[in-house]
């Protein structure tokens, strides 16, 4: 062991076995990520741990241990679970210290991870209409998907809308097979996934049944006016400058609006312009518009996709 070398005993208090269990994960899965994150070696003997390596890392991992401990009073541990909080532990004081903002849903418990996704959550919570822009896995859907359910569980609103571009196929979608709702799903499944996730199946399936969660393709919005309605636009950057101009005329009384959507992965034919584009230039210092937006250290994905968006960025 180097000069620089230090050893730190830490005892997690309340003993709780369940809490520990979930802190340690499968096989100690959820110490290893913590050591291979700070490069420390982790040992313990039930709530007695000994982190050994250098002084600053195993000072910042014993930080980590404590807060990922406290997290398991409200919410049972995961690989990704565990993933998301050491990506923003680096720069984040507040998820590094396990003070970050909480949005409760019936089942469960949401966390923000970073500055940037409490400013998302604040703006969601306070604006009527808010452009949430960033790469993948920066958690713009799922989010706004989470805070239109709470919405709807604390009556803010009387229906949930989700709405996508279908545009893969230049919404000419006779090719393929099935009826206009089986050629259409595969393009709305990502938002299904999401509502499966924080509602659970069944109840998802309740609610669509009686049209209180409605998932469409964003043609099918012109003409509509949406009253006391939670609406977000996913994958914005695939709508044309018409159909965005179509989409934001259709708030009502009572209604909220996220539009959410990653400049850089348009599918527009080459030349077109994004309707999210020109939303942000024409809308983004507005009274009452809130604009959050992301980068690659906001990726709550696998390590890997944060990699992956530095490479084609610097390509770029």
């Amino acid at each position: 062991m180097s000069a620089q070398a230090s050893t730190l005993k830490l005892l997690l208090q309340p003993a709780d076995n369940p809490r520990l269990a979930s802190l340690c994960g499968p096989l100690n899965a959820h110490l290893h990520q913590l050591e291979a994150r700070f490069g420390i070696e982790i040992q313990h003997r039930g709530h007695d741990f000994q982190l050994l390596g250098g002084e600053a890392s195993v000072a910042a991992a014993a930080g980590a241990l404590q807060a990922l401990y406290r997290q398991t009073e409200h919410a049972e541990l995961s690989e990704d679970s565990v993933n998301r909080f050491l990506l923003t532990s680096g720069h984040d004081e507040e998820a590094a210290s396990g003070q970050v903002k909480d949005l409760i849903l019936r089942h469960s418990r949401l966390r923000a991870y970073g500055e940037n996704q409490e400013s998302y959550l604040a703006a969601l919570q306070d604006h009527d209409l808010v452009f949430g822009v960033g790469p993948a896995g920066t958690g713009k859907t799922y989010l706004a998907i989470a805070q239109a359910i709470y919405a709807l569980e604390q009556d803010l609103v009387q229906k949930v809308v989700l709405v996508r571009p279908v545009l893969e196929t230049g919404e000419r979608l006779g090719f393929l097979p099935g009826d206009l709702t089986q050629k259409i799903d595969p393009y709305l499944r990502p938002m299904y996934d999401a509502l499966d996730e924080l509602m659970g199946h069944d109840r998802v399936m309740r609610r669509m049944e009686s049209n209180v969660i409605e998932i469409a393709p964003l043609a099918y919005m012109r003409g509509r006016t949406l009253k006391d309605a939670f609406v977000i636009l996913d994958e914005a950057q695939n709508a044309s400058r018409g159909q965005m101009k179509m989409f934001l005329t259709r708030l009502g009384f009572g209604s909220r609006t996220v539009v959410t959507g990653d400049l850089t992965q348009t599918d527009l034919p080459s030349g077109d312009c994004s309707g999210l584009q020109e939303a942000l230039e024409l809308l983004g210092g507005m009274p009452g518009i809130a604009c959050v937006h992301f980068t690659e250290h906001d990726v709550v994905r696998h390590p890997l996709v944060r990699q992956v968006i530095k490479a084609y960025s610097r390509k770029n």
